[in-house]
């Protein structure tokens, strides 16, 4: 007797509805299904627990992010995931282990080995996600690879309470430094010197930022880490110390508006004259040396020298909400979609 054809199985996903020009809205998301394949040779079938969220995905919708390819509409979003493994064709990876990697938005995904990195299960995969995925190697390797902060210098981090923002600053703490951040709201600034314990924070929309920003670095500033962009770089290169350095990390001022702030003035005069070092870098060229990032921000962990902070939206449909609320400046610390069991 001939056997019947076999049922392909099918899974939530989230796609882009349709490409943005101006601020980001749920209406450019939506939720579909999507056939799930088989595991071919040297591939694992993933359960995704979680997703995250972050800043610079905008810039890939904006198509500004070189690494991240031009926008599709009808593709499912990018991003990165953490589940567990249901199927196995790969050595090495095995039914049950926890995994991290470039899942997308989707709730199964069937992926290459070589693309996955097998994680501790034991820990939340919102730890996976966060400060131990891109948000906090980007943090470890910006700040003191780039930055070079040393003891007693001052560090100043603009969106200081976010995925990136609030981890670098702790790294700063724990090396020694005097930090200010710089942040949207006085619920995150307060978040910022109590829990997070940075030395100062600031509100980036107080009328009195100008003086207040001076107030809080009267020795000026050696380290910047730049998330943003605009008018607070602006501000901190006419801070800056000599042999200051800026880090530029993102541009989150201008990722999700027609009308970005302009272009910090001073540039190159004050670089040239505060001889300062202002430097980009794209932390996957740091990936030789992820397990030593990972490896210090665990023992500072459990040491208590550093804290990380998430916001947790539930099931796959609230991604794209969690993505404008991320942009309009509504979360703290990492981005986390948990999509259940």
């Amino acid at each position: 007797m001939a056997e019947g054809p076999t049922t392909a199985r099918v899974s939530d996903c989230v796609v882009l509805a349709k490409i943005p020009d101006g601020p980001l809205s749920a209406e450019h998301f939506a939720l579909q299904t999507e056939e799930v394949p088989e595991p071919g040779p040297g591939q694992v079938s993933v359960r995704v627990q979680a997703i995250t969220i972050g800043a610079g995905q905008r810039a890939g919708l904006q198509g500004s992010a070189s690494y991240a390819g031009a926008p599709e509409v009808g593709v499912v979003m990018a991003g990165t995931g953490a589940g567990v493994v249901e199927a196995s064709n790969a050595e090495g990876i095995g039914v049950g282990d926890t995994v991290v990697g470039s899942t997308g938005w989707r709730r199964n995904a069937v992926m290459d080995a070589s693309d996955l990195r097998v994680a501790d299960g034991a820990l939340d995969p919102a730890l996976h996600l966060g400060v131990l995925g891109t948000n906090g190697l980007t943090a470890y390797f910006g700040l003191l690879d780039v930055g070079k902060p040393e003891p007693g210098e001052t560090v100043v981090v603009s969106a200081a309470a976010g995925s990136v923002g609030h981890i670098a600053g702790q790294i700063a703490k724990a090396r020694g430094c005097r930090v200010v951040g710089v942040a949207g709201s006085d619920h995150k600034c307060e978040l910022l010197r109590g829990e997070i314990g940075f030395d100062a924070a600031l509100n980036r929309h107080s009328p009195d930022f100008r003086a207040e920003f001076r107030s809080a670095t009267p020795d000026r500033i050696n380290v910047y880490f730049d998330n943003t962009g605009g008018e607070i770089l602006g501000s901190a290169l006419f801070r800056m110390a000599t042999f200051g350095r800026i880090v530029c990390c993102g541009a989150v001022s201008a990722y999700d508006t027609a009308n970005p702030d302009p272009s910090p003035r001073g540039i190159p005069g004050l670089l040239v004259n505060n001889q300062v070092r202002m430097q980009g870098f794209l932390v996957f060229s740091y990936a030789s040396r992820y397990d030593e990032a990972r490896a210090q921000m665990l023992e500072w962990i459990e040491a208590g020298a550093l804290v990380p902070r998430h916001i947790t939206y539930e099931g796959l449909g609230a991604a794209g909400g969690a993505f404008v609320d991320l942009l309009g400046g509504r979360t703290v610390g990492t981005t986390i979609v948990r999509l259940g069991d």
